[in-house]
């Protein structure tokens, strides 16, 4: 009996949201009387940070700090329609609403200003701090505070725009059923080295090492953590979590987390992750999703290292030290049989 090493690879491509109805998402932009600026959305911020990403792109689209952007996840009954936070779908097809519906803003903001200056709106530019000034002559300028006030209170103007993106549709072809259902692919490889103690089918995950093309990452903190702790959650999808035994009754069911099987830290295997960008031409700055894809491929890697290791087979999850053994017990039998 031994503890054996395994090595196994698993590459993904993960579509981005998806082509249903064309899939729309909408967005408002609004200035409010003293330059800062307000985006109402109907989409949830699930804790992947999609607020931080929409004000990102509002601010960047109309040439202000982000700071001065306020997101407002209003209900969907009051808020523009979205078809939801799924699908990887969120920076994408959100992120483009919200970059039209700045950039509608951002026409009026400088019509303003340019009736301030007395100058063409087309020979003004935004300095990214809060200041509107004219292109090679960046002394004759205005605030954004200042313009926002001419706005409401002089030229009776709103500072607004509206934002919707939409997929064309895209229908089967009624002899193949082909279709495209996304307009952008990101995708990802992970190489994950195990160890696996064949006497006991224990499973250790020494460590993983993630590559992901992500279009362009918006916020690389952000993208950064979420694919490790997708990393992370792709190994307690392939050997921890499961509602075994107790599917479908839930009276042999756990009451809390401390009855529900998931990895602590010391169980965390050494991650290295590493982003790779090609911008997609129709993402907002060239983004992609992320969002599901970060803890998918981790699942067959893992599946195919402990097939390296020990040459058993396992397909079903989570790939526990029973079914490891009893897959290796199957295996020595037929071997002796054969």
């Amino acid at each position: 009996m031994a503890i054996r090493k395994g090595r196994g690879v698993a590459a993904i491509n993960y579509p981005t949201g998806m082509n249903l109805g064309g899939d729309p998402s909408q967005a408002l932009v609004h200035s409010t009387p003293t330059g800062n600026f307000m985006v109402s959305l109907s989409s949830v911020d699930l804790g992947q940070g999609l607020k931080q990403v929409m004000a990102q792109i509002c601010a960047e689209t109309i040439g202000v700090p982000t700071d001065l952007v306020t997101i407002d996840t209003a209900d969907t009954d009051t808020g523009p329609h979205c078809m939801g936070t799924f699908a990887s779908r969120g920076t994408h097809r959100i992120g483009n609403a919200v970059r039209q519906a700045a950039e509608e803003a951002r026409q009026v903001m400088l019509e303003v200003a340019a009736d301030e200056l007395e100058v063409n709106a087309s020979d003004l530019d935004t300095d990214g701090t809060g200041n509107i000034h004219v292109k090679g002559a960046p002394q004759k300028s205005i605030s954004i505070f200042d313009t926002a006030l001419a706005a409401h209170f002089k030229r009776g103007r709103s500072i607004s725009g509206r934002g919707m993106f939409l997929v064309p549709r895209s229908f089967p072809e009624t002899e193949t059923g082909a279709m495209k259902p996304a307009t952008c692919y990101a995708h990802a490889c992970v190489v994950a080295d195990v160890e696996v103690d064949d006497e006991t089918g224990e499973v250790t995950v020494v460590s993983v090492k993630n590559v992901y093309e992500v279009g362009r990452a918006l916020n690389p903190k952000m993208v950064e953590q979420q694919l490790v702790g997708g990393s992370w959650m792709g190994i307690s999808h392939a050997l921890y979590e499961t509602t075994e035994p107790y599917y479908p009754n839930r009276e042999h069911g756990g009451t809390d987390f401390n009855q529900y099987l998931m990895p602590g830290p010391g169980d965390l295997a050494a991650t290295e992750t590493i982003v790779i960008e090609r911008p997609a031409a129709d993402g907002p700055y060239g983004a992609k999703g992320v969002g599901e894809m970060c803890a998918n491929p981790q699942i067959p890697a893992l599946a195919n290292a402990i097939f390296d290791a020990v040459g058993v087979r396992i397909d079903s999850m989570p790939i526990t030290p029973e079914r490891i053994l009893r897959a290796l017990k199957a295996q020595a039998g037929e071997m002796r049989t054969g």
